[in-house]
């Protein structure tokens, strides 16, 4: 890489493209979420914007100005966690006097772009599964963002607020262990997400607490009530089947009782359920669902203050975890 010309000036595209070793409508086109640059290019477009301290000139304003806009980004705006979800970036962001624009990110990966085009204070990212190149995209383009509960490990650079999964799998075994339940089962979510795979690696600690406690199985459901009572039919159709079961999400334990019924099993005399989230459908379920509650509408203030904690409204990168808790209800009862 070749030296900016003037150090004193304010940094330009040109000096970042000179560091880069390539044009400046190349340098524009990636800091804009432009996806036709290779991998190779896009990484040192970043490492000359790290090295120049480029700030892009609608960053400058905004810091100068107080941009009044921030970016929630999901995938869909579709159930109960969303709206928990977004009551609570709603209201942290009117409390600092700010509105809320909402970005679905589609498969075409244009979300990134319609960011940067907001000119907003930065973005709140949740159910999404941003990839390295995108996150490096908003970090060199100097836009703020903070993830929810991220699917994948996050980069050293990105700040995350997310609730004690692993924790609250755990609390879910310990209280069917103490109604004195020995043989379980689980259904977890996404295979890769890192929620889901914590809440079970979470229960599969507190059966393994005791000697006699053991996992007869384990499937994935996707996140869907349907795929949850495909996969626990076969499981409370074994003959050493479970007496009690744990889903990663309510929906799914509300998958399991469908299963479970369809089989001729009770719910809680033959078989106990706990969930995950403590949606309003936990309460709604027949009967009460047992589940563990993650504090939706926290997690999305929280996200929002931490989005414009920094003077400049970039976040010290770091994680911040909120408890979960145990809410029993009627889905849970000591075996037969």
């Amino acid at each position: 890489m070749q030296e900016p010309r003037d150090r004193t000036a304010r940094r330009t595209l040109a000096d970042v493209a000179v560091l880069a070793g390539t044009s400046v409508p190349t340098v524009s086109k990636v800091l804009r979420g432009g996806t036709d640059v290779s991998l190779r290019t896009r990484r040192a477009v970043m490492a000359a914007v790290e090295e120049a301290g480029y700030v892009p000139r609608h960053g400058a304003r905004l810091r100068e100005s107080g941009a009044a806009l921030i970016d929630f980004v999901l995938s869909d705006v579709h159930g109960s966690w969303v709206h928990e979800a977004l009551g609570g970036v709603e209201g942290a962001a009117t409390a600092a006097d700010h509105d809320v624009v909402l970005t679905i990110a589609r498969r075409d990966g244009a979300w990134v772009q319609r960011v940067l085009r907001h000119r907003s204070a930065g973005a709140v990212i949740t159910l999404v599964d941003p990839t390295t190149a995108q996150l490096e995209v908003l970090h060199a383009a100097g836009k703020p963002f903070v993830l929810m509960d991220p699917m994948s490990r996050a980069p050293g650079y990105a700040a995350s607020v997310g609730v004690s999964n692993w924790e609250g799998g755990r609390s879910a075994a310990e209280h069917l262990l103490r109604l004195g339940h020995r043989r379980f089962a689980a259904i977890g979510g996404g295979r890769t997400h890192l929620y889901s795979q914590a809440r079970l690696d979470g229960f599969r600690s507190g059966v393994a607490a005791v000697p006699d406690g053991t996992v007869v199985a384990v499937d994935w459901a996707d996140w869907r009530r349907h795929d949850a009572r495909a996969a626990a039919a076969p499981i409370l159709a074994r003959p050493d089947r479970p007496t009690a079961m744990f889903a990663c999400s309510d929906l799914m334990a509300i998958g399991i009782a469908d299963a479970a019924r369809e089989l001729g099993l009770r719910v809680p005399e033959d078989l106990s359920i706990v969930g995950f989230d403590d949606l309003p459908e936990a309460g709604w379920a027949t009967p009460p669902l047992t589940t563990v509650r993650q504090p939706i509408s926290e997690l999305g203030a929280a996200a929002v203050r931490m989005l414009l904690q920094e003077p400049n409204g970039s976040p010290t990168a770091r994680r911040v975890e909120l408890a979960t808790s145990l809410v029993i209800r009627d889905s849970t009862a000591p075996p037969a």
